[in-house]
């Protein structure tokens, strides 16, 4: 657990942000003393045109939105200047200032919400574009239920690509990560136990934490996912939010063994680590 009594800011930060990373993990977790989040954008600016370009949808469908922001995850993006999750660029938006506005629907007067940049971990504030419509966004927010969706003006934020995504097939426990639709790498996972199953559905990665001690439970990096556990509301002082993070229990890789979260080698993570940009697309199949 993570003593968050007399700690100055910097640990202070730290400390939030490894909660917030790594808040459905597994059985054997007890969150280190520090960590340290790793300053990681969602990679180069791409020129703005307002419309924008290929984004991520999930082809399978998503979970019912209760949030009131928007549709949830779905099969049914009809606009052109969209792609599916399985092939073709995903664009990234990541927060001009302090916040983001989010709103219902497109041309709303009022935002629903906003969201603050930067995020609870401490990292830049990025959100998955799924829909371009001029000046608008319809993008992927990290909030309950997974697969929520709202609408940001595209004036608010800056826009990226990446052609790297993440695919977790979390009955056969391996993941791959394409680049241009090419597998680069791949491995075996640990997921979820039975109580606590680790969910299907596109999520993207929203910050990148190193713990303090690379042969702990978290291993040698930590992504925070978007979504978060069906089951656990909070864990260790967190939201429940999952995360893809490394493991010193290599030998649980290829079995269902943590409380939500998707542990992978420490090679692997710190391979991804080097490579994947904030607001890359994860696609987890169950």
């Amino acid at each position: 657990m993570i003593d968050r009594s007399a700690r100055g800011p910097a640990r202070a930060v730290a400390a939030a942000l490894l909660a917030a990373a790594v808040a459905a993990c597994a059985t054997a977790c007890g969150a280190p003393g520090n960590a340290d989040p790793v300053r990681r954008g969602a990679g180069p600016a791409i020129p703005e045109t307002g419309a924008g370009g290929p984004a991520v949808r999930d082809p399978g469908g998503g979970a019912a939105n209760g949030s009131g922001e928007g549709s949830a995850a779905g099969s049914g993006d009809g606009p052109a200047g969209t792609a599916g999750a399985r092939g073709g660029d995903a664009l990234i938006a990541t927060a001009r200032g302090a916040s983001v506005p989010v709103f219902a629907e497109k041309g709303a007067a009022a935002p629903r919400r906003s969201l603050a940049s930067p995020n609870e971990a401490g990292a830049p504030r990025v959100l998955l574009v799924r829909e371009t419509a001029g000046a608008w966004l319809r993008v992927l927010l990290p909030v309950r239920p997974n697969g929520s969706t709202g609408w940001v003006r595209a004036a608010d934020v800056t826009l990226s690509r990446t052609a790297y995504r993440v695919e977790i097939d979390a009955k056969g426990f391996r993941f791959t990560v394409r680049h241009g639709g090419r597998a680069v790498r791949s491995g075996k996972v640990a997921t979820g136990e039975g109580g606590t199953p680790t969910p299907g559905g596109l999520f993207y990665l929203t910050e990148l934490v190193r713990p303090a001690d690379r042969d702990g439970v978290y291993g040698a990096y930590a992504f925070g996912l978007s979504g978060f556990s069906p089951v656990l509301k909070s864990f260790a002082g967190g939201p429940g939010q999952l995360a893809i993070h490394g493991t010193n229990r290599s030998g649980a890789l290829g079995s269902r063994a943590s409380h939500g979260c998707v542990r992978v080698s420490n090679t692997d993570i710190t391979w991804m680590a080097e490579r994947l940009p904030l607001g890359t697309p994860v696609l987890i199949t169950t």
